[in-house]
């Protein structure tokens, strides 16, 4: 049996924006925080989903952090930032200990810190309190337009104008009218062209729309959001996800008694960690989404990561269009992963919350797939009938953990609806692609699973196109 060597496919059209990845893959990926964030008492779903943010620092870049309105508030106050800063304060208490889970010993220069951070850099405190800025403090598309820029607003413009290939994720924790004052006001300043280029660089994840107050929340004409996925709908990747932030709010809350003994109390950030009110990290799917583990490319929405499954199609405005799962069978399909995955994102968040408390604590094992160490996919192109092989040779544990490793195939994310063939044999995996696969495409999923306290798992993905 032939080994065929992996080629990176070409990407393809604007909307999916798939393709092949970085030159430097193992560089961050590049993430905006829009949160109305508020003191425990009276909002605790955002400083959760910070918290555990801030055990994840050392996987994503952290561009922003901006404070802006959303369900709870119009206008935003601004002493409820302060919620923003003990959180960071936190990590400041906790980041040496965490440091030691990539055996990190300094910080770089905070000129440094603001270039390109590579995974598994824990960025300073003070780069983090240098990367905090007030957006929006008023909700809906009316407070767009002249003389509404905000220190927010004008720190993605600056961002998105860096000379840097990653995309920028706006991840909106609140509402996101912070991000249409900066797109309306290039809108005005730049040609068409340019518009444009500033659009594709933008990626954006919005926690349901939260761009007013709860007792206007069926409003939709008055968000920005809405304004956003009418007039961009082709050059703006919009992600409304309708599904995960509601099965992470309900089986967090049904699993409080776990948050409370693993994550409560523990290190300094779970002593900032508040108890929930109305449900658990509404919030931290967005991040998920990006989260850099292997299991899919967050730019390709149609893969399926963390925070479920995403389709684009008509949206719950019934005028606008976004890659979504609000609607079925899209929200049931998601629904499903969400459960699937939601034990190991748990495990993944206290073993780091160990590593805050303890300076010690369990990490995910390395996939090395023919030679190879990335989160992003494989693309490969095979005939049907055909048979490859996959060199696992040199995956490992970092704590010598034994670790299991398991094919499993994402019918959801492909368009072949029956099963494919693969044995195990020492290091090589070998894949019988099926003769009546023709045509179609197909995800694999290689997981490894060790067996430490608490079990933890990574991911690679294959996506083949069959001819």
């Amino acid at each position: 049996m032939r080994k065929i060597l992996f080629t990176l496919l070409a990407a393809v059209p604007l909307l999916t924006m798939c393709g092949k990845p970085t030159a430097e893959p193992q560089l961050k990926p590049r993430i905006v925080v829009l949160t109305d964030i508020a003191p425990g008492n009276i909002e605790p779903d955002d400083m959760e989903s910070m918290v555990r943010l801030m055990t994840y620092a050392d996987q994503y870049e952290i561009e922003a952090l901006i404070t802006t309105t959303g369900w709870n508030c119009d206008p935003y106050p601004t002493s409820w930032a302060d919620s923003l800063h003990r959180v960071i304060n936190a990590y400041e208490m906790d980041v040496n200990n965490l440091m030691k889970r990539s055996e990190q010993t300094d910080f770089l220069t905070l000129e440094e810190e603001q270039g390109q951070q590579v995974l598994g850099y824990w960025p300073s405190p003070e780069y983090l309190r240098s990367r905090v800025a007030m957006g929006s403090q008023r909700s809906g598309i009316g407070v767009i337009g002249a003389d509404n820029d905000t220190p927010g607003s004008e720190l993605i413009i600056r961002l998105v104008d860096e000379e840097d290939d990653r995309p920028l994720w706006i991840t909106c924790w609140g509402g996101g009218n912070t991000l249409a004052q900066a797109i309306w006001k290039v809108q005005q300043e730049r040609s068409p062209e340019e518009l444009k280029e500033f659009l594709h660089k933008l990626r954006v994840y919005t926690i349901t729309d939260q761009d007013m107050v709860w007792a206007m929340r069926m409003d939709r004409a008055y968000s920005s959001h809405q304004w956003m996925r009418r007039e961009f709908a082709d050059d703006l990747l919009f992600i409304w996800d309708e599904s995960a932030w509601l099965s992470q709010n309900e089986l967090g809350s049904s699993s409080w008694d776990r948050y409370a003994e693993r994550i409560q109390g523990r290190g300094n950030l779970g002593k900032a960690y508040p108890t929930y009110k109305w449900g658990v990290e509404g919030d931290t799917p967005s991040f998920l989404n990006v989260m850099p583990n292997g299991l899919h490319d967050p730019s390709c929405p149609e893969q399926i990561g963390w925070a479920g499954c995403f389709r684009r199609g008509i949206c719950p405005d019934s005028l606008t269009v976004a890659w979504t799962n609000c609607n079925q069978p899209m929200k049931g399909i998601s629904r499903k992963y969400e459960e699937r995955f939601y034990p190991d994102t748990f495990n993944d968040f206290a073993a780091r919350m160990d590593w805050a408390a303890d300076g010690k604590g369990n990490r995910n094992p390395v996939i090395v797939l023919d030679g190879t160490v990335s989160y992003m996919p494989v693309y490969l192109t095979v005939a049907a009938g055909s048979v490859i092989n996959v060199d696992l040779t040199g995956s490992y544990d970092p704590d010598g953990d034994d670790v299991e490793y398991t094919w499993w195939m994402q019918g959801d994310a492909g368009t072949f609806d029956g099963g494919v063939n693969i044995q195990i044999k020492d290091n090589i995996s070998t894949i019988f692609i099926p003769v009546e696969a023709a045509g179609t495409e197909i995800h694999l999923i290689c997981e490894a699973r060790d067996n430490g306290e608490p079990s933890l798992v990574n991911y690679r993905r294959m996506v083949l196109t069959v001819n």
